[in-house]
């Protein structure tokens, strides 16, 4: 007989990697316990960008996506799964699982 895992530990093994617990029932709900409360789980998506993933905890715009990386108000250029994104559209743009973005920052000089 071995030690047993922790549920935590036992979640991280079996959870992919795109799901997170969230919050099951509204707080003022009588009858179900706090911890009850916190067992629904909920799916997150995940984004390449560059290359690197990105885990978001609901859809994104490309624009929230860009002030989140500090990349709002940068000359930039977005490619979405092998798109580009014309900056126009940014705001109206929703990123879904499993988007490859490609984001590439004007450089001036001479």
């Amino acid at each position: 007989m071995g030690i047993e895992p922790t549920y935590s530990a036992w979640e991280a093994d079996v959870l992919p990697l795109n799901y997170t617990r969230g919050i099951a029932f509204p707080r003022r709900l009588f009858g179900v316990s706090r911890s009850a409360r916190h067992c629904i789980i909920q799916p997150m998506i995940q984004v390449t960008v560059n290359g690197a993933a990105h885990r978001l905890d609901r859809p994104l715009a490309v624009a929230e996506l860009l002030e989140r990386l500090a990349l709002g108000g940068r000359k930039i250029a977005v490619e979405r799964n092998g798109e580009i994104v014309p900056k126009s559209a940014h705001g109206a743009t929703l990123l879904a699982d499993g988007d490859r973005l490609e984001i590439v920052v004007a450089v001036g000089g001479g």
